[in-house]
């Protein structure tokens, strides 16, 4: 399906617009649309389609993994013959069905980000939203969650709010620049690197927009 990026500096708005987005900051003006219908009069079955990893790991260190997804599964209403499932399928996807029984404080900062994807996917939303879900990892995890989620794109709507350009190379369908809130671009990677940077790729992209 769709992988969509909000791509701007620290400050630019991009969380900002994500809590917009799952309606935990209320709107002054515009609306949020799914399939032609405002979210608030969606209430709960918006709730439902939506999955989101706001930026940050707020986690419970003294739960076990398998423990905290089946928290998440209780909060997001699962129902209950359903949850054992979920979680071995939502695990498994993240590449931590061996990890469940371990605490989360023994877990590095890579298996925690997993983890939250992993809480965020279950009960299987349509759409995904990933704000700065990179920050912090070492290299091969950074890749091992960009993986994770370019494989949810093929089934999902996906969308990361990011100003790590390696995050978005080669995986989004279509950039969103936001700049000081106010929305700069809205267009392919391609279409991007020919205006802004014709013999480069979105690193000059973004230091042809941002200057940093």
């Amino acid at each position: 399906m769709d992988y969509m990026d909000y791509f701007g500096p620290n400050g630019a708005g991009k969380s900002t617009l994500m809590n917009i987005i799952t309606d935990n900051l209320k709107l002054d003006s515009g609306k949020i649309l799914w399939n032609g219908q405002e979210s608030k009069t969606l209430g709960a079955k918006y709730r439902e389609i939506l999955g989101y990893m706001p930026q940050g790991q707020g986690l419970y260190n003294g739960f076990t993994a398998k423990r905290f997804l089946n928290y998440i599964a209780v909060l997001k209403e699962v129902p209950k013959e359903e949850i054992e499932m979920q979680i071995q399928k939502v695990s498994k996807s993240v590449n931590l069905q061996d990890e469940l029984g371990k605490k989360i404080g023994m877990y590095s900062g890579g298996m925690k980000q997993r983890l939250l994807i992993a809480a965020t996917i279950i009960g299987n939303p349509k759409l995904l939203i990933f704000d700065e879900p990179t920050a912090g990892l070492d290299p091969k995890e950074r890749i091992r969650v960009k993986k994770i989620m370019s494989e949810l794109a093929k089934d999902k709507i996906v969308i990361i709010a990011t100003h790590i350009v390696p995050d978005i190379e080669n995986i989004a369908n279509e950039i969103i620049i936001l700049k000081d809130g106010i929305l700069r671009e809205k267009n392919t990677p391609e279409e991007l690197i020919r205006k802004y940077a014709e013999n480069g790729d979105l690193e000059d992209v973004y230091m042809n927009i941002f200057g940093e």
